[in-house]
């Protein structure tokens, strides 16, 4: 038997919780892989938007966290071009507090932005609330 999506829409087969996470500072990517590997997440990192939209491309993820502030073009444009090639849970992780930044993230798609410093459960717990929505 193969275990299909929850009646809320939320998969329950291991192979679909693929995590996208695109993070040039390599201790945070540390942590994320770190926080998303401990809720059951396979993960693929990426330093760099590029990266990071070839990432989603190649391996259709259920959540992509997302920098704002990459080395090579910005998490509002990364995030676009996500957009136009998945339906990935995106959730926003970023040192820019402005509110006009977030309002930025959420209107080129992003389904959550939170400022660092995050706290992991509470990033665990939103992504967790994000997989009860259906997509």
């Amino acid at each position: 038997m193969t275990a299909g999506p929850t009646p809320t829409g939320a998969p329950t087969d291991a192979r679909e919780r693929t995590a996208v996470i695109v993070e040039d500072d390599s201790d945070i990517r540390d942590l994320l892989d770190t926080v998303l590997t401990q809720a059951g997440f396979t993960t693929v990192t990426a330093a760099t938007g590029h990266e990071g939209v070839e990432a989603v491309r190649r391996t259709d993820p259920l959540v992509t966290t997302l920098d704002v502030s990459l080395p090579d073009i910005d998490g509002f444009e990364v995030c676009r071009r996500i957009r136009a090639v998945s339906d990935t849970y995106v959730v926003m992780l970023t040192a820019r507090t402005d509110e006009d930044d977030a309002r930025a993230g959420l209107d080129a798609g992003a389904d959550d932005y939170q400022t660092k410093p995050f706290r992991p459960r509470e990033l665990r717990a939103r992504i967790e609330a994000l997989l009860q929505r259906p997509r």
